[in-house]
Parts: structure tokens; C-alpha cells; sequence
């Protein structure tokens, strides 16, 4: 499959999402892959989930306008808190695929996390209208991570990602701190209570309620 073109499937069987997770499939909703061949003088591979994330918001944000969408480091996109989108990429030799699942319509049920459709929220959106939204979205963002950097890119995903300050959780470690953007390289800077900073460059991060509003 060529850079520009997406595999959209209207129903899957054995959807996944990060660490093996399985990821329910919906009638309406956007599921769909694409790749990116690395070539000399890319930036890191790593940086390429900033790089989607920055096309989902983005897409979002011009189908269903005004619906305050953030992402959530590493691979998450939330309205209200709620996970209405997911990325995972996988690598294949020099090309690394991206896959993105968007509960366009319905979402599935998670034990550990808030789930929510756009349609939820009052976005009625077609699924074709958001392929071609997302296309569209990701050709600029990769041809930004290409010719101006991955520091435009980090700007460009803080700019669309919950503030400086959040409260988060790293969860496999059950390490708290605050937000405190992002590294050069991606990584997220976490403020720990002393207010030393710790660099997390993998692992699943969840918003923590501040102290005294409870969980």
C-alpha cells in the first residue's frame, strides 16, 4: 500500500488496540490503516502517533466543529474525558502502519476507562466524509514532520492536547504527577509532587482528578 492511501473496513472481527486489548468494532464507525515508508532524514518513527494524532484532532475538529476534542499522550483522542478514538501503529521492516478507530456512532465498553461515540456529544458525522477528512489531515501533518520537524509537530499536538498542569497517572507504574508537555524527542514530561520531571517514553497514561474531587 502506497503513503496517501487508507484500508477503511465498515465491520472487523479481531480488532486491537495498544498492549493487546481488544477493541470492539461498530456499524458506522471509522476504522481504517495506513503506512508511512520511512526514508533518509526522517525524523524518529517513534514521533509518527504525534504526528496521527495531530490529523485525527484536526479532522475531528472540521467534521464536528466546536466539540472541544484534546489528545492524550501517547495515542488517544477525549471529548470530556471520554476516549472517542484510538491509534496503533506497527512496524513492518522501513514502513511503520498506522491504524485509527474512531466511535464515530457507538463505542465500546472498557473496564479501566470512560468510552463515549461522537454521536454522544451531538456529531453526527459520515463515515465517508471523515476518511476523507482524516486523508486529508494526515498528508499535511506527515508533509509538516518531513520538511519543518518534529518540533512543529510536538507544537502543533500541544496545542490540541489537555493543558500544562493536567493531573495524569502513569498506570503500570502508578506513578502520579502533573503534566508538563512534551520532550524533543516525544516523550512526555511528567512533574512529579517534588517537582522533579520524569520522562516517560511508553506506557499507558490516564487523567487523574485533582485531589478533593475524587475519581
Amino acid at each position: 500500500m502506497g503513503e496517501g492511501h487508507w484500508l477503511v473496513a465498515d465491520r472487523q472481527t479481531a480488532g486491537r488496540g495498544r498492549l493487546g486489548r481488544a477493541w470492539g468494532d461498530g456499524q458506522g464507525n471509522f476504522m481504517g490503516s495506513t503506512v508511512v515508508h520511512m526514508t533518509a532524514g526522517d525524523p524518529s518513527p517513534a514521533t509518527l502517533a504525534l504526528v496521527a494524532g495531530v490529523a485525527l484532532v484536526k479532522a475531528t475538529a472540521a467534521m464536528a466543529p466546536g466539540l472541544g476534542a484534546q489528545l492524550k499522550w501517547p495515542n488517544d483522542l477525549l471529548v470530556n474525558g471520554a476516549k472517542c478514538a484510538g491509534i496503533l501503529m506497527e512496524r513492518a521492516r522501513d514502513s511503520i502502519v498506522i491504524g485509527i478507530g474512531v466511535n464515530l456512532v457507538t463505542a465500546p465498553a472498557l473496564s479501566d476507562r470512560p468510552t463515549a461515540a461522537l454521536a454522544d456529544k451531538g456529531a453526527a458525522i459520515d463515515r465517508d466524509g471523515f476518511a476523507d477528512a482524516l486523508a486529508i489531515a494526515m498528508t499535511d501533518a506527515l508533509w509538516t514532520w518531513r520538511h519543518e520537524g518534529v518540533g512543529r509537530t510536538i507544537a502543533a499536538w500541544l496545542l490540541r492536547a489537555h493543558p500544562v498542569g493536567t493531573p495524569l497517572r502513569v498506570s503500570e507504574q502508578e506513578i502520579d504527577g502533573v503534566f508538563d508537555g512534551l520532550a524533543p524527542d516525544g516523550a512526555l514530561r511528567l512533574r512529579r509532587e517534588g517537582g522533579e520531571t520524569m520522562l516517560v517514553h511508553a506506557g499507558d497514561v490516564e487523567l487523574r482528578s485533582p485531589v478533593g474531587e475524587g475519581k
